[in-house]
């Protein structure tokens, strides 16, 4: 198969579909044999029958969670690939037969995790295929189990690796596909080594988290309201309930263009009569209803409302933002021409044809007679499960349908009418919402303690025995003997260098820095006598240095250093540098016993600097403050071939 589609199915965002939708698509294990790869799926015949048939075993099992359910904007839907290619998908998926579908959630987030469940329970029921779902954000349920993932997988690594099948999450790991697999490739690999793909259970249990309440959830998640509405808005809220979605689409989506016709209300309030309005009751999602209620609208003029002091009035102003959304609604579909042609039959004959579905076959024929008996049979079967979509699609026309034959406000009233659900949810949610925020930062920190003690466990276990030894046992003196041959060996006035091969290194410098008359070259001031005492003063050293040189300008180098130590020494006693050192118990040295006297004005004492506790101290001052992560302390120590012990006390 051709990478040319290797973006990521998860990641595929289409410019003509809105921002908040979910798509999903679905592949039976039987799509994937080296037969069917080879042929193309749209004019196989058995192809079309099977996947045909696999749609509607997969509907019919979804029926009982989704017949009463109310969607945000449009239902629930799967179609094959052999009769409508998938639009936003990538053209690899589909060289593969399979069902796909979108649906746009919206506000109400609830749709989108209803899906999901739908989506594990297909594939629960039906073990033979592997689905795939994401939304415009990619991998959300990546996003849901992110504390869970294994460190290798991001968004720029999930590319045709992630599955759902037999009810649980699957990824194709990268120690079998190094570089992105083909999502022919990736389909196999899952349908053939379910244990291996399968993901861990804290990542099958995050998302089990996210969807075990449902169906009961998505019970829940509806909404039951008493509402005052005009009679015909009663009408079609009676034999379609499902247009209530429109109808808030409609109020909550309206512009200055759409109120025009809220004004005027001439196809459901014709009359501006009281005697119009009836109450019912109208069951919607909690988002429907929220979108509703947290609007301020103003009645069109001449609508017949009751006084605020009304025990009705709160229905009344409910039913009519629901009028006139479902007047702002209609007009504009039917103005714009945004209405659709449904999925009547005819339409899908010509759907078919286009295809190439009767290709190759003259009409009338026996093969033609028999692919047309099979196609009348599953648009019959099929229109019963997507009789709600095709209402959704061209709601003008089902509307006029229903008002063709208008009844009266008669009808509807002395009915006996449920009672309004409580709807303190939607004031009482600070509990739900703190609740949430603190799960989400229990996992977190539950994450961190983790990652810390496993980042501390492999740090013990690379470092050896030395890391569990006791800061008390260990010999400090190591690093100042340690930094003295390491300077004298390894540095330069550029620097201290390392090369990979450090016995290599060490040998070919030790040539250049040690020659066999273990002379000096001239002029190299900057070489340090290996058995210099590390608390000898400053300027002892240099002194003795120059009395070794022997050269013609001893006399005068030597006095310049003195003159050039004297005042180095004044400019530093103005400053609290030296309080910054720690300083040897060594006897002090009076000023007239150093190696110069020519200021008078400097007579106090002089005690040496310790070097070697002043460097084991900074060394422990820079690990420490590292807190376990790497660092300039730990990487020169490592090049020294010293390893410090953890500081045990900032765990603790």
């Amino acid at each position: 198969m051709a990478e040319a589609d290797m973006s990521s199915i998860f990641s595929q965002k289409n410019s003509r579909v809105a921002e908040d939708t979910v798509f999903y698509s679905i592949f039976p294990d039987s799509s994937l044999s080296p037969d069917i790869k080879s042929q193309n799926p749209i004019t196989n015949p058995l192809i079309s029958s099977q996947l045909q048939s696999l749609h509607l075993e997969i509907l019919h099992s979804l029926s009982s969670y989704t017949t009463n359910y109310i969607w945000q904007h449009e239902p629930f839907t799967i179609s094959p690939s052999t009769q409508t290619p998938c639009a936003f998908c990538p053209s690899s998926s589909n060289r593969i037969p399979h069902l796909h579908g979108k649906l746009r959630y919206g506000d109400n987030l609830e749709d989108e995790w209803f899906v999901v469940f739908l989506l594990f329970e297909i594939s629960r029921r039906f073990p033979n295929l592997s689905i795939s779902v994401w939304d415009t954000d990619g991998e959300f349920l990546l996003i849901e189990a992110a504390f869970h993932l294994p460190k290798w997988l991001n968004p720029e690594t999930s590319t045709n690796r992630i599955f759902v099948r037999g009810g649980n999450l699957h990824i194709v790991p990268t120690n079998e596909f190094p570089t992105v697999p083909t999502l022919f490739d990736a389909l196999s690999y899952v349908s053939t080594h379910e244990e291996k793909t399968k993901a861990s259970s804290s990542v099958q249990l995050a998302i089990r988290n996210r969807i075990g309440d449902y169906p009961n959830r998505a019970v829940k998640n509806m909404h039951r309201v008493r509402v005052r509405v005009p009679v015909l808005v009663a009408q079609i809220l009676k034999h379609e309930p499902c247009l209530i979605s429109l109808a808030v689409e409609g109020f909550y989506d309206r512009d200055i263009d759409s109120m025009k016709y809220a004004a005027k209300m001439e196809r459901f309030l014709p009359n501006k009569s009281a005697e119009e309005i009836v109450e019912v009751s109208v069951i919607m999602s909690r988002a429907m209803y929220a979108q509703l209620m947290q609007q301020t609208f103003q009645a069109p003029k001449g609508y017949p409302m009751p006084p605020r002091s009304d025990s009705g009035y709160a229905a009344a102003e409910l039913g009519m933002k629901i009028a006139c959304g479902f007047e702002m609604i209609y007009q504009t579909r039917k103005q714009e021409g945004l209405e659709g042609k449904g999925s009547t039959w005819e339409v899908y004959r010509e759907s078919l044809e286009r295809s190439g579905y009767f290709e190759g076959l003259l009409p009338g024929s026996k093969e033609y007679k028999r692919l047309m008996e099979n196609a009348q049979d599953y648009y019959r079967k099929s229109s019963l499960h997507s009789r709600e979509s095709e209402i959704m699609s061209a709601p003008v026309r089902r509307i006029d349908d229903i008002l063709s034959n208008p009844g009266s406000a008669d009808e509807f009233k002395g009915q006996e009418l449920p009672p309004s659900d409580d709807d303190s949810w939607m004031y009482n949610g600070e509990e739900e919402l703190n609740a949430a925020l603190l799960e989400r930062q229990q996992e977190m920190e539950h994450y961190n303690m983790n990652h810390k003690k496993n980042k501390k466990e492999k740090d013990q276990e690379d470092a050896g025995p030395s890391s569990s030894s006791n800061i008390d046992d260990y010999d400090l003196g190591d690093i100042a003997k340690s930094m003295q041959d390491f300077v004298q060996k390894m540095s330069s006035f550029e620097g201290a260098e390392v090369p990979g091969d450090g016995q290599r290194f060490m040998k070919e410098i030790e040539s250049v820095m040690k020659p066999p008359n273990g002379a000096h070259a001239d002029g190299d001031y900057d070489d340090v006598d290996e058995d210099l005492p590390s608390g000898m003063d400053l300027d002892d050293s240099e002194d003795s240095d120059y009395e070794e040189a022997g050269d013609d300008h001893e006399d005068e180098q030597a006095a310049f250093m003195s003159s050039y130590s004297d005042v180095l020494s004044k400019e530093l006693k103005s400053t609290t540098l030296d309080k910054s050192f720690v300083r040897s118990n060594e006897p002090s040295l009076k000023k007239d016993e150093g190696p110069s006297n020519a200021s008078g004005d400097v007579d106090e004492e002089f005690t040496p600097v310790d070097v070697d506790l002043n460097l084991v101290k900074s060394f422990l001052g820079s690990f420490s403050s590292q807190e376990g992560l790497p660092g300039p302390a730990s990487n020169l120590l490592g090049l020294m071939g010293l390893q410090l012990p953890q500081d045990n006390q900032k765990d603790k």
